[in-house]
């Protein structure tokens, strides 16, 4: 098993593991361990099936449904996500993943199985490095905040649709607003993250709606910088696993 950077600000790419194959506990152990340092990690050709997809992601803990997409009948925690000409993806601003949930989920894995022949490519961003770059002041004055994540929100274009509220009835029910903080250290390293997106964030609490909005506004262009991020270029049976409490 081999561990190579892909960029200063994160990610690296794992090779020689089969994750058609269950990990030995110090290969799991290897991996965990360049989770946290490295944020999200790339295994290219990886022609697994959904049940090891599933058994890989359990191995880092209980996993989680999505209220929103279709998922494999048998397996209700692999969901399935496309985005072709007559379906777009309409969830297209950074995000952390279902920051709209008391405990949302420690990462994500994602399988690439049909890919465009250019373009599709995703982005991911250091949490630790946006906070980091932060003026002191700015940083003094958030470090004590909370903000509030909504899921009705984040999925308000697909609420916007014909029969979108109806479909969408049960999540909005089970998910109200949850407060999170602002700034949140990684329980692995303890380093501290920024921790605001613009897809879910609508509000820092204890400050008056018009200062909200101006942080917001100020934090959600200041995680636009290519400093912190780097591209991931698909290919079928390419994964990516990105830890969702630092990216």
């Amino acid at each position: 098993m081999e561990v190579v950077a892909s960029t200063d600000a994160l990610g690296a790419e794992i090779k020689g593991l089969d994750l058609g194959q269950e990990l030995s506990a110090s290969d799991f152990a290897l991996v965990e361990q360049a989770l946290v340092e490295h944020k999200v990690l790339f295994f290219r050709q990886q022609p697994i099936e959904a049940r090891d997809h599933h058994r890989f992601a359990s191995m880092f803990g209980p996993l989680q449904c999505h209220p929103a997409f279709p998922h494999i009948d048998d397996l209700l925690e692999v969901t399935l996500l496309a985005s072709d000409r007559e379906s777009p993806s309409k969830i297209e601003k950074w995000h952390s993943d279902m920051t709209y949930l008391e405990c949302p989920p420690l990462g994500t894995v994602l399988r690439g199985r049909v890919i465009p022949d250019k373009g599709g490519d995703t982005l991911f961003m250091n949490m630790e490095a946006a906070w980091e770059a932060l003026p002191g002041r700015l940083k003094t004055k958030l470090a004590p905040l909370q903000a509030e994540h909504s899921f009705a929100h984040g999925y308000q274009e697909s609420l916007a649709e014909p029969g979108g509220s109806e479909r969408l009835a049960g999540a909005i029910a089970a998910n109200s607003p949850r407060p999170h903080p602002v700034m949140r250290r990684h329980p692995r390293s303890d380093r501290p993250c920024l921790f605001v997106n613009s897809l879910f964030t609508t509000r820092l609490l204890g400050v008056e709606a018009v200062e909200s909005d101006d942080l917001l506004a100020q934090l959600f262009e200041h995680l636009d910088d290519p400093r912190f991020q780097t591209r991931f270029e698909w290919a079928v049976d390419s994964i990516a696993f990105w830890d969702n409490r630092s990216t």
